[in-house]
């Protein structure tokens, strides 16, 4: 059995055989992803109780940013606080940008940028296979406006809130997951084909697409720099597969980064959706998380196994 957990933490970076220490450790991170981590571990457990015998693993969808430069994985805290306590940018989303580098092949050498763009939804920097950058942080909040989350905020509102109306940390988890982003905007929903539908008769509907584009697009500039360039922009994820005219209005006003949709090929979800000659790629790719998975489990509790199909 395998299974998708969203946080490693700082010490597990790879897919593991599920052991009694490992879940030890994975409770003692629940703090850093509370609204995950409980049903991922219940999950494990369930298994156990069930199919004692049966070997798991799991894996964590922060591994694929393991790597990235100190310059973006640490917050401007002071080392007395951030380091002790584990408190970095993580990223999240792994497996998903794991498999589109795998899709792209050759097509992803050089300077990607990864948008997931679904109900959670971030973006990573790759270049070269490795990332550079990544918009969720500590936790699956961070990153740009989603369809009940906030995404980054000034820190001074949560102090604002917290000292003027009265909120506790529950009620800003609350606001914070469950209440903003698109739906919170919007006020009717946070599904994007439902926004979509409703925004020309309905201000709200279309100020909350239009925020998202905006945010989403901002940040394909932002890495871009990073990276020194773009040369292949990946859409995925509900949103990123789905919504065609989500992905057009992104990259309107992109050419400067040699961005070109082609309408009729992004109309039709073809690839690469750019116009040729385009000198950035664009691209959309069906993630598939799940296959991750089932390979990663298949190396974990089967690795001579594993060694034989690679070497047929």
């Amino acid at each position: 059995m395998g299974h998708r957990l969203v946080h490693g933490g700082r010490h597990h970076v790879a897919p593991e055989r599920v052991t009694d220490a490992l879940l030890a450790d994975l409770r003692a991170l629940v703090p850093l992803a509370p609204l995950h981590l409980p049903s991922g571990i219940a999950g494990v457990e369930a298994v156990t109780t069930r199919f004692p015998a049966l070997p798991q693993a799991v894996c964590f969808d922060t591994a694929f940013h393991r790597d990235l430069p100190e310059v973006a994985r640490r917050l401007a805290l002071p080392r007395a606080l951030a380091d002790p306590a584990g408190i970095q940018r993580f990223g999240f989303h792994g497996l998903s940008y794991e498999y589109v580098m795998e899709r792209l092949g050759p097509a992803g050498r050089g300077r990607v940028v990864i948008a997931h763009l679904g109900n959670g939804a971030s973006m990573a920097a790759v270049r070269d296979g490795r990332a550079v950058d990544t918009t969720m942080g500590l936790t699956p909040a961070g990153g740009f406006m989603m369809g009940t989350r906030t995404g980054d905020l000034d820190p001074g509102v949560l102090v604002y809130l917290a000292r003027e109306k009265g909120y506790d940390a529950n009620g800003l988890d609350r606001l914070v997951n469950k209440e903003s982003g698109l739906l919170g905007v919007s006020g009717v929903s946070a599904d994007m084909k439902t926004l979509l539908e409703r925004r020309d008769e309905d201000e709200k509907a279309a100020l909350a697409v239009a925020m998202f584009v905006y945010q989403v697009r901002k940040q394909v500039g932002a890495f871009a720099a990073a990276l020194g360039g773009l040369d292949t922009l990946v859409f995925t994820g509900g949103i990123g597969e789905r919504a065609a005219p989500v992905r057009a209005e992104i990259c309107d006003g992109l050419g400067h980064l040699g961005v070109y949709l082609d309408p009729a090929r992004n109309a039709a979800h073809g690839n690469p959706a750019s116009m040729p000659g385009s000198r950035c790629q664009v691209r959309i790719v069906a993630t598939r998380e799940d296959l991750m998975i089932a390979r990663h489990t298949r190396g974990v509790l089967f690795p001579d196994g594993e060694r034989r199909h690679r070497g047929q």
